[in-house]
């Protein structure tokens, strides 16, 4: 096994037994960008040099101070971060024209948090041009695509992120959803995505696209792995006052518990007669298997899915007139011209659900029907423990279906906006393939579960074998090898 392939659990072993040096695990990602992303595009930004300066600093603390690990429990790990995040001193473009040459002055709080923990950035990841899209075809750069086929789609927004997981080029990585931007590119390319809970992990230095849903979060090759990030991640942050002061769960502590008891809800409404073929048939597979595992599963009934596709738009886009304002080309970045089309579109939309005379008939009314989902969810989580639904309703789709539907994103992101919009947190496994392409399944469960969310994915994967199958073109790399010895 290639070090790159390693998940970030056992590259904290490795590590601790010294059975490899940072600067080797390190390398051997570097090494595998070089060989892949020149077909994939995941990467916007490389730096490889200062990723090996880390490096090789993280091996003289794992040389000089024994212990280190427990105060920095990601030293010495590769991670990618989607282009949204602030980097101090490095380029952050979030994929468009308009801040393509942009050097920030200070990191984001996840940023200062993942470096504190000993963590190593590789990169910057390619997005949708301002996260808005679910396909990474709008990023004003070029298209990324995903490693189980090159001729489709890896979802988005952070279709970076998921992609460099997939094809190792990264030992883990950091993306943020606002509806779907994690969980749906984790579905499509079949690894491990976890939304949080709003508040759970700090905005501070993430740019906006609409504040009041916006939520980082890792992505990740397991759910052991996606605990791990997460328990460094979350807590309060002086820095963004929708932080949440929660007491941030031990992730690990009952990862490993047995899920007899845990009540699943599954919704008929979720089940869309127009999902793609073999999804629901997948999913439904997989909740036999918690079953097995001793999980209560019982049928219950949400608000329709759908309603969640007028409400979202309304508010995501009244939050990004609002967020996007800032950039007049005159305090920072360039000129507003060079906003793509689909930046300008929601801008426009956005400005006019807030303008005067139509801001109670859409804004207001979208709020209102935000409430209903909230309340909802509030509802059965009165009677389940969490809710188990496909997290999308189609598997990767070819590049090019994004520029042939204005509201590509939002009907991609049927089955993870209600949620998002409840600031619910949410966790994609991969739970099985149609016609070679990963299906995902989402876990979802009420506000501050990631501990009880992350169990239920845990209990999966430890008993299915899906996610420790490899893209076609990793094993290409793995028989070219081969030959060459």
């Amino acid at each position: 096994m290639e070090l790159c392939q390693l998940t970030i659990k056992q590259a904290q072993e490795g590590l601790a037994k010294k059975k490899f040096s940072s600067l080797e695990l390190t390398q051997s990602c570097l090494n595998q960008i070089k060989k892949l992303d020149s077909k994939i595009k995941a990467f916007i930004t490389v730096c490889e040099e200062k990723a090996i300066k880390q490096a090789k600093k993280a091996d003289q603390l794992l040389a000089q101070e024994k212990g280190i690990l427990k105060e920095k429990p990601l030293l010495g790990i590769p991670f990618s971060m989607k282009d949204v995040f602030l980097t101090k001193g490095l380029k952050t473009t979030v994929a468009s024209r308009v801040l393509e040459n942009f050097i920030p002055q200070y990191d984001a709080t996840v940023v200062k948090r993942l470096k504190n923990a000993g963590g190593i950035i590789l990169g910057k990841t390619n997005l949708d041009s301002f996260c808005h899209g679910s396909s990474t075809e709008t990023s004003d750069f070029f298209t990324t695509r995903n490693p189980w086929n090159l001729e489709r789609l890896p979802g988005g927004s952070s279709g970076g992120s998921a992609a460099s997981i997939v094809a190792d080029m990264t030992i883990g990585s950091v993306g943020t959803e606002t509806a779907g931007s994690i969980r749906q590119p984790a579905a499509w390319c079949g690894c491990v995505g976890l939304k949080p809970t709003y508040g759970r992990v700090s905005r501070s230095g993430v740019i906006a696209m609409a504040s009041s849903l916006d939520s980082p979060g890792p992505i990740v090759k397991t759910v052991e792995d996606a605990a791990i990030v997460l328990q460094v991640l979350a807590g309060k942050d002086e820095l963004d006052a929708t932080s949440s002061p929660t007491q941030v769960s031990h992730y690990f502590k009952d990862l490993k518990k047995s899920m007899k008891g845990i009540r699943i809800g599954v919704p008929k409404e979720y089940f869309l007669k127009e999902t793609q073929r073999g999804i629901n048939r997948n999913v439904k597979m997989a909740l036999k298997v918690l079953e097995r595992l001793r999980g209560k599963i019982r049928e219950i009934s949400l608000l329709d899915p759908h309603f969640a596709i007028a409400v979202y738009t309304i508010l995501q886009r009244s939050e990004v007139s609002s967020n996007l304002a800032r950039y007049d080309g005159i305090r920072y970045g360039n000129s507003r011209w060079a906003f793509n089309e689909e930046n300008k579109k929601r801008i426009m939309l956005g400005a006019y659900a807030l303008s005067a005379g139509y801001y109670e008939a859409y804004y207001l009314q979208a709020q209102k029907i935000r409430t209903l989902i909230v309340k909802g969810f509030e509802k059965v989580f009165k009677e389940i423990d969490v809710i188990v639904v496909p997290t999308s309703p189609s598997i990767a789709l070819p590049v090019g279906s994004s520029q042939k539907d204005p509201m590509f994103g939002e009907v991609q992101d049927i089955l993870v906006e209600p949620s998002s919009i409840a600031g619910l947190p949410g966790l994609n496994v991969l739970c099985g393939f149609v016609n070679g392409l990963p299906v995902g399944m989402q876990i979802i469960g009420p506000q501050f579960s990631e501990e009880l969310i992350l169990r239920v994915g845990y209990a999966y994967e430890q008993v299915t074998e899906w996610h420790k199958r490899k893209p076609e073109i990793l094993r290409q790399i793995d028989n070219d090898k081969l030959g060459d010895k």
